[in-house]
């Protein structure tokens, strides 16, 4: 027999997933737009008259006002909740698409790039932020790794279809521009409807934070060690993701790959990363989570260094370590934040803020960094190694990390 209660219980369980795939839509139309450029580097390039590194400027430049819009995103969703946010949010990043296609000269893409970390971050901020509230235990952690598969399937798209599909078909890249702001479009007004459901905007409303106590409470957040360690290392996690991200196909074709086979070889991080989010941020238990992180940190520095050789078998194990490190250091990292104690889904929107808005000075430094270093030595060597160095301190980071949380979590209990 059916009662009223079971009925509704049910039908919050099944809501819950229509709101993880308006989610996941939502990153999917980030991810598809953020990694656009980096199969049409040479294109660009050409038709702009710019350098290598002048291109890294451009890829690097949403990162550069996403660091200032991360934290106000993070507010703006706790405030007016994630329908209006999240929409805004992803409105923005199809006018960036839009105006991209419309550039003719450097600033103007420039520009154009910027403006993408306006809307970005919301995107950002607010899917861990949903996730939490309406996911817990280790279906929080799959819930968390499913969503964290849409960029990576934007990014499939992106890397493997510009060339040998997109191109042929829309005839040049600014019409390529032109059908993401439209994809980005589409999806923007799904969660829209999906969101306008009285029962999600009730949940949010339980746990929306108090706006006279923010200032004291993101200076609390700021001032415990290990809220300060992980927004130190989510720098080095976005310096690899994005250096990499931005140029791996440009890596690649320096090794003698046409742009085609560049395209499809830079999306095998992509392809496994969406296998790693599914499965490693699952496994990420509070009682397993550091010891993955200090394995994914591994993995990323001797992805890096199997990314200078040209033999294709060491190519490939590189890229493959890559993705796995890719799919899963950022989500691991997002959800040993939001649960530290004092944080939860209540300031999950303001912790999430606080991490993006360190992470993008390693988004920015990243994309710039291998440009400078490539037109300064005339390889990719250098960048690879700076990458190495990062990915090993991220997991001696991991250490110190694991003792700070537990001496948190004590000092919680016991006060």
């Amino acid at each position: 027999m059916w009662y009223p209660e079971r009925r509704f219980r049910e039908g919050l369980v099944i809501y819950r997933w229509i709101i993880l795939l308006g989610v996941w839509s939502c990153y999917a139309a980030f991810g598809l737009t953020a990694t656009s450029l980096a199969p049409l580097v040479p294109l660009i390039e050409a038709d702009l008259g710019v350098s290598h590194t002048a291109m890294g400027t451009i890829m690097g430049a949403w990162q550069l006002t996403y660091i200032a819009f991360a934290l106000p995103g993070g507010l703006l969703l706790d405030k007016v909740g994630s329908r209006v946010a999240l929409s805004s949010g992803v409105l923005i990043i199809a006018c960036s698409a839009l105006l991209r296609g419309f550039s003719d000269h450097y600033t103007s893409m420039l520009l154009a790039v910027m403006l993408f970390g306006v809307g970005g971050p919301i995107v950002s901020a607010g899917a861990p932020k949903i996730i939490t509230q309406w996911f817990e235990g280790s279906s929080r952690g799959l819930a968390m790794g499913i969503y964290m598969t849409g960029p990576a399937v934007g990014g499939v798209i992106s890397l493997t279809l510009t060339h040998s599909f997109l191109l042929p078909l829309l005839g040049s890249w600014r019409n390529l521009m032109f059908l993401n702001a439209g994809v980005a479009l589409l999806v923007a007004g799904l969660w829209f409807v999906i969101a306008s459901r009285a029962t999600l905007r009730r949940a949010e409303q339980q746990t929306r934070a108090d706006r006279h106590s923010e200032p004291l409470l993101m200076m609390t957040l700021v001032r415990q060690p290990a809220v300060q360690l992980v927004l130190v290392m989510s720098v080095g996690v976005f310096m690899m993701n994005h250096g990499l991200n931005n140029w791996l196909p440009e890596i690649l074709a320096s090794g003698g790959m046409t742009l085609i086979e560049a395209g499809y070889w830079a999306a095998i991080p992509t392809i496994i990363g969406i296998l790693g989010s599914l499965t490693i941020p699952r496994l990420a238990t509070p009682g397993r989570r550091f010891h993955i992180l200090f394995g994914l940190g591994m993995a990323a520095a001797l992805a890096s260094v199997l990314l200078q050789f040209t033999n294709p078998g060491a190519q490939t194990v590189g890229l493959i370590l890559q993705g796995i490190a890719r799919s899963s250091l950022m989500t691991v990292l997002i959800l040993t934040l939001v649960e530290l104690p004092g944080i939860g889904d209540k300031y999950a929107g303001m912790a999430s803020g606080l991490f993006f808005t360190a992470a993008e000075f390693g988004g920015v430094m990243g994309p710039v960094a291998l440009g400078v270093l490539y037109d300064f030595s005339g390889h990719f060597g250098w960048g690879l190694g700076l990458i190495t160095g990062i990915g090993c301190l991220i997991s001696l980071a991991t250490l110190q990390l694991k003792r700070l949380a537990s001496v948190a979590r004590h000092d919680r209990l016991t006060s």
